[in-house]
């Protein structure tokens, strides 16, 4: 698999239909996350989803997704998502305050991208 739009044209795949399912897939995916947490906060409000991001991009980094690109399975996914899940729920549960918790998840993250970048490194130098 490639991310490269040109190629993938010229190989006869029609990319402006892709691109536009894709953002379909996407817009219905969110309208699904959306129904989800105005059921899950009894509540619609502006700033429901604040700092959501940093759960999404540390599950993903977690996973296994790489910081070039390329790399990275759905079940790997699922598997980190679970993980912050564990450590939102842990870190709750023992009443941590929540500016401590962004800075733990943080620190997760930075980690998993750390774990990334330092063993394609070794990688590349094989």
């Amino acid at each position: 698999m490639s991310g490269n739009e040109k190629a993938a044209r010229l190989s006869g795949i029609n990319t402006n239909r892709v691109l536009f399912l894709s953002y379909v897939n996407m817009g219905f995916l969110c309208a699904i996350a959306a129904l989800v947490c105005v059921a899950r906060f009894n509540s619609a409000t502006p700033t429901a989803g604040t700092n959501y991001e940093l759960d999404a991009i540390g599950a993903c980094f977690i996973g296994g997704a790489s910081a070039y690109g390329g790399i990275g399975t759905v079940g790997g996914t699922v598997i980190g998502a679970i993980f912050m899940g564990v450590l939102n729920n842990g870190m709750s549960i023992m009443g941590a305050d929540s500016n401590d918790q962004r800075i733990i998840k943080g620190l997760v993250l930075l980690a998993a991208v750390a774990f990334d970048v330092l063993s394609k490194k070794k990688n590349r130098a094989l």
